[in-house]
């Protein structure tokens, strides 16, 4: 098994980026890497070279650059480079933190769609904070790959979320939602409308109907589906919630004098338990599905611990085989709509 990363993606990388493969490498003893970045800051910090291949590149794409320009000019930039090194079998999965757009964009147009898949979806894995759940995470796609989307996009999204929870999540029989305003059959606008319906009439997917940004962390799903707009801002607006949550308890805490940091030490553990539950670094990083192969990209501030945890989060979807069953469903669905069409004779 081997994972194509780039090195030089992140805003702590390469540092972050190669502890986190070290430590990677370390647990999981069938995993080599091809690491692609500068040689000169990159081979410095590797402190055991076992089952680590160092290949040189020129170029770096920025976080700021335009990324479907930056992939077409810096051929020989680390993100580009991985991004081949997968489409040519080199390489069984591609792993980044650096410029997402670029990412998106290397992933479509380099590694390449799965036949059957109009849209890939951004997919992030997300903590189910309500208590007494049961699960302790859910799939959420689209976060942000497509602004706009139709119908069918986000029927294939329910599709690929399925096949993701099942497989690497180890869910059976999947819950499916839909992100919308209401949890009523008849809230939100044409498309949610039809969405809907077209959800709830497909036999292979266990959809439990609509479910409320404000719910979205309430284990009320396994999957839950939206177009890439919506599950954005809705993504946004419950982080920024919480970090403003957490600066309000510790002003309160600071400025409450003497009994509100006697409490705060006996609470200690439970903040440190909630910490960890909602960090960013404990679940992985965000898949592009439906492309040929695992494309992942965790955040531009990860650590060590979070790029430890993607890899072991693509050592699964590699072990699982979920993209080739993820191929195998979409082309026989194909197949189907194909025979069903009709003869233009």
């Amino acid at each position: 098994m081997k994972i194509a990363v780039d090195a030089m993606g992140g805003d702590n990388a390469p540092a972050v980026v190669i502890e986190g493969v070290e430590r990677a490498r370390d647990r999981f003893k069938d995993i080599e890497f091809d690491l692609f970045g500068d040689p000169k800051q990159v081979r410095p910090l590797i402190k055991d070279a076992t089952r680590i291949n160092l290949i040189e590149t020129t170029e770096m794409i920025e976080m700021g650059e335009e990324p479907v320009r930056a992939i077409r000019k810096k051929k020989d930039s680390s993100i580009v480079r991985a991004a081949v090194a997968v489409k040519e079998g080199q390489a069984d999965a591609f792993f980044s933190a650096g410029n997402t757009g670029a990412i998106l964009a290397a992933g479509l147009f380099i590694v390449g769609r799965i036949k059957g898949i109009d849209r890939p979806g951004l997919t992030s894995i997300l903590p189910i904070a309500k208590p007494g759940s049961g699960a302790k995470n859910f799939v959420y796609l689209d976060s942000g790959a497509n602004a706009e989307s139709k119908e069918r996009n986000l029927l294939q999204f329910a599709q690929l979320g399925r096949f993701y929870a099942e497989n690497v999540l180890g869910v059976n029989n999947p819950r499916i939602a839909l992100l919308n305003n209401g949890t009523e059959e008849d809230k939100g606008d044409r498309l949610h409308k039809e969405v809907h319906q077209q959800l709830k009439a497909q036999r292979d997917l266990n959809f439990v109907g609509n479910v409320e940004a404000s719910a979205l962390l309430a284990g009320e799903a396994d999957v839950i589906v939206s177009d890439g707009w919506t599950a954005n801002a809705a993504l946004k607006a419950t982080e920024g919630t919480a970090k403003m949550m957490l600066t309000l308890i510790k002003n309160g805490i600071e400025n409450g004098g003497l009994r509100a940091k006697l409490g705060y030490l006996f609470l200690k553990p439970v903040f440190k338990k909630i910490a960890k539950l909602m960090g960013t670094s404990t679940y992985g990083g965000a898949v592009l599905l439906g492309l040929k192969a695992p494309v992942v990209k965790t955040h531009g501030s990860a650590d060590a611990l979070a790029v430890e945890n993607t890899i072991a989060q693509i050592y699964t979807m590699i072990e699982s085989k979920v993209i080739e069953k993820t191929v195998s469903y979409f082309g026989q669905v194909q197949s189907e709509e194909n025979i069903d069409k009709p003869s233009k004779n």
